[in-house]
């Protein structure tokens, strides 16, 4: 009865930990935030902004137009089938438009943009942390915030809104490769249909969402980058290689919870 006791006192104190540890990395990932919202009305970094949006966005372009093609023909196909269980095949336009605008599209494009460039920040601003460049940049008094966040916020602000806007009109395309080309659904009522259905509210939520979404991401991977030396889980490439897989793994996570928050306050 005693043994049983221990384990179960063992098990909460387990369980509490961790859920103080989540709520100080939390604390610490918002403090952190905070600071390089701070730092984005900086002067001289237009040059670094560029090449931000640069590798952001026009990097990821090629990568957002294939998924959103092939993410609106599977919608268009399998939206096909299950409306003509109800007689109602021309409807598809409206399940395409708005399953995108609402949903899939600034997800999606946040994912896609989380493994391909959230993990590349990660990854090189943890190697500089490990190889005491951001320490030299505090010697010479030059803000590692202001040189290495702000321009990564800015550029994401820009960038994430568009590239959505891509995905969710290229989807679109899909289901109308799909629904009209392929399984002969009539042109006009299709695109009559996203007409009368989507709203100016629904565009108003996608932007809103691929802004969150940007904050999120590059915070979230800028951060586990720049305390990669304060892991307890690796030292050197290691720490930085952890580093950047709970990056995606995190900002995955709260993409699809901060989803679900949004979807129930626009609704």
């Amino acid at each position: 009865m005693q043994q049983r006791h221990f384990a179960l006192t063992g098990l909460i104190a387990s369980l509490g930990r961790l859920v103080l540890n989540f709520i100080a990395e939390m604390g610490a990932m918002a403090l952190f935030a905070a600071q390089g919202i701070r730092h984005m009305p900086s002067r001289g970094q237009a040059g670094k902004v560029i090449r931000q949006i640069y590798f952001m966005g026009a990097g990821s372009f090629f990568l957002i137009v294939l998924i959103g093609l092939f993410t609106g023909m599977v919608l268009g196909l399998q939206g096909y089938y299950n409306l003509a269980q109800f007689g109602s095949e021309g409807l598809l336009g409206s399940a395409v438009a708005l399953s995108l605008i609402r949903e899939l599209g600034p997800v999606l494009t946040a994912i896609m943009v989380t493994g391909r460039a959230g993990s590349a920040m990660a990854a090189e601003i943890g190697v500089m942390r490990i190889s005491d460049q951001i320490d030299a940049l505090e010697v010479m008094d030059i803000s590692p915030m202001g040189y290495l966040v702000a321009p990564r916020v800015t550029a994401s602000l820009l960038c994430f809104p568009l590239l959505t806007s891509v995905f969710t009109i290229v989807g679109i395309l899909g289901g109308y490769v799909s629904g009209v080309l392929l399984l002969g659904i009539s042109q006009g009522v299709y695109f009559d249909r996203i007409a009368s259905s989507v709203v100016w509210a629904d565009v108003q939520g996608c932007l809103l969402k691929s802004l969150v979404f940007a904050l999120t991401v590059i915070l979230v991977c800028c951060y586990k980058g720049y305390f990669a030396h304060m892991r307890t889980d690796g030292m050197g490439p290691e720490a930085v290689s952890n580093a950047t897989t709970s990056a995606v793994v995190l900002s995955c996570v709260l993409l699809l919870t901060g989803d679900y928050a949004l979807t129930s306050f626009l609704l």
